[in-house]
């Protein structure tokens, strides 16, 4: 009697699954179609290159800004002074990098504000094309740029693309001025961080020739000079002297 019950059950549920899934699809679907297209009348394909190309920028966007602004050089200071300090992951790489960035966008407003006003804004407005907007837009971050460019390392990029000499940093080609603008700050970083790195390696030295003196070569010089190092540079306040040092080096 008790099996009986159950496979009567059973098939209750079973028809009730029937008649709701017919009752679900006793109408048809909607027919649901997409077409690519701006709606004036031009060829599919253009908005779809339009959409991957901006797909494109926006991917190696985070690259340019990098190499146009004064990130790379602020990061690669900050990293030498955690090198020379010798505290490892102290402070964190996202520490160092928010501060880069912050301090990026504290260097760059100006910059950015004329940006905003010569090229985003009119843009937006619908006052000038977007070719123009980039045009207007590439002139103030070709002018910090250049200030910070070294003419060795803009010449070597136009001479080998045989560009002739412009009579203004506007007549050079933003793809001649990027990479020779990034050799540039490349070589400035590592010539402060050289000059961060001496007085802590004065007190590696010290510290090791110590341990030598007194016979005690088992024991790691970095556990003894890493305290040292770490008070000189909180008497000297050395955060504030590497920030100062930084911003004064883009005011020249």
């Amino acid at each position: 009697m008790m099996k009986n019950k159950w496979w009567i059950s059973i098939v209750a549920v079973l028809m009730l699954a029937m008649f709701v899934h017919d009752q679900a699809f006793a109408e048809p679907l909607p027919d649901v179609s997409i077409n690519i297209g701006d709606g004036n009348g031009e060829a599919p394909g253009t908005s779809a290159l339009s959409i991957l190309l901006l797909i494109t920028v926006l991917s190696i966007a985070p690259a340019i800004m990098v190499l146009m602004t004064s990130f790379t050089r602020i990061v690669i200071v900050l990293g030498f002074v955690r090198t020379s300090l010798g505290t490892q992951q102290m402070p964190p790489n996202q520490v160092l990098i928010g501060l880069a960035m912050f301090l990026t966008f504290f260097i760059m407003a100006p910059t950015f504000s004329q940006v905003n006003e010569v090229a985003l804004q009119p843009y937006l407005k619908g006052e000038i094309s977007q070719t123009d907007a980039f045009k207007e837009a590439s002139i103030p971050m070709k002018k910090f740029m250049f200030s910070h460019t070294r003419e060795k390392d803009l010449m070597l990029f136009m001479n080998y693309t045989k560009t002739e000499k412009p009579a203004s940093f506007e007549e050079i080609p933003i793809t001649v001025l990027i990479p020779a603008y990034a050799i540039s700050e490349l070589k400035t970083a590592f010539q402060m961080g050289f000059m961060i790195f001496i007085p802590f390696l004065v007190i590696d030295m010290i510290v090791a020739s110590t341990l030598m003196a007194m016979g005690m070569m088992m024991l790691p010089p970095v556990m003894i000079s890493l305290p040292f190092k770490l008070l000189l540079f909180v008497l000297v306040d050395g955060w504030y002297l590497i920030v100062k040092s930084l911003l004064l080096s883009f005011n020249t």
